[in-house]
């Protein structure tokens, strides 16, 4: 049984959330802060995280800071405001989706399931491809197994779906991929979503691995076509 953790300081919608997701088949736990939502991260396993942005004592962009570095967890984030900056931001630091209030119970469940399914799928690729453990183009260093980057050395942090995306151009280097074959690749066939989003997680992996983002050496945008990571 799939496990799934919802932060939401509204019990009554954290409760409707609950008992669709266990009608679905899923084990649930809900935390109405952020403190307490952080600590039982930490202290368990979750197939999945339902992260509310406000939150009482520590709000959702602080979780996602506080996690990305230990946990290699599918975030949807959720919600109610509606400003495209809150998504952004929310995608910057991490998280895999995100969903604004009100939505249905039935959308929510469809994400979850999707999502953990493509999770799944992605890392039963990568880990059973019979390639070198570790590829080295240049100055960046990736180690697929303990799932480390280094640039000149220096180890980097990046989150989940940041380093499967760079993981994946840098198997196929010097091939352009198109914004909606990343998606794809990276977030799966079944993933409800925008392909924004890759455009974000591009920016941000720019931002850890090149000296100067506005003048990438690595990831090359290919203008009308997509990206390519050049060896």
């Amino acid at each position: 049984m799939k496990k799934v953790l919802i932060v939401e300081d509204d019990l009554s919608i954290a409760e409707l959330q609950k008992d669709y997701l266990e009608l679905a088949g899923f084990e649930v736990t809900i935390c109405t802060d952020g403190v307490q939502g952080l600590n039982t991260i930490k202290e368990n396993e979750f197939n999945l995280i339902i992260l509310d942005i406000m939150l009482p004592k520590l709000d959702g962009f602080s979780i996602l800071r506080s996690i990305q570095e230990e946990k290699d967890i599918p975030v949807l984030m959720v919600s109610a405001k509606k400003e495209e900056i809150d998504k952004i931001k929310g995608l910057s630091l991490g998280a895999d989706d995100y969903i604004t209030k009100p939505f249905s119970p039935g959308e929510l469940v469809a994400r979850v399931k999707s999502h953990i399914q493509n999770y799944e799928r992605i890392k039963s690729r990568f880990s059973s491809k019979p390639k070198s453990n570790t590829l080295i183009i240049r100055g960046l260093e990736i180690i697929k197994d303990s799932r480390q980057v280094f640039i000149n050395g220096k180890e980097l942090s990046l989150a989940q779906k940041e380093f499967d995306l760079l993981l994946f151009l840098a198997e196929n280097p010097n091939r352009v991929f198109s914004r909606e074959e990343l998606f794809e690749k990276i977030w799966g066939l079944d993933a409800l979503g925008d392909t924004a989003t890759v455009t974000v997680h591009i920016a941000r992996i720019r931002e850890k691995i090149e000296s100067s983002p506005s003048n990438p050496q690595y990831i090359e945008t290919v203008w009308g076509a997509g990206y390519r990571l050049r060896v």
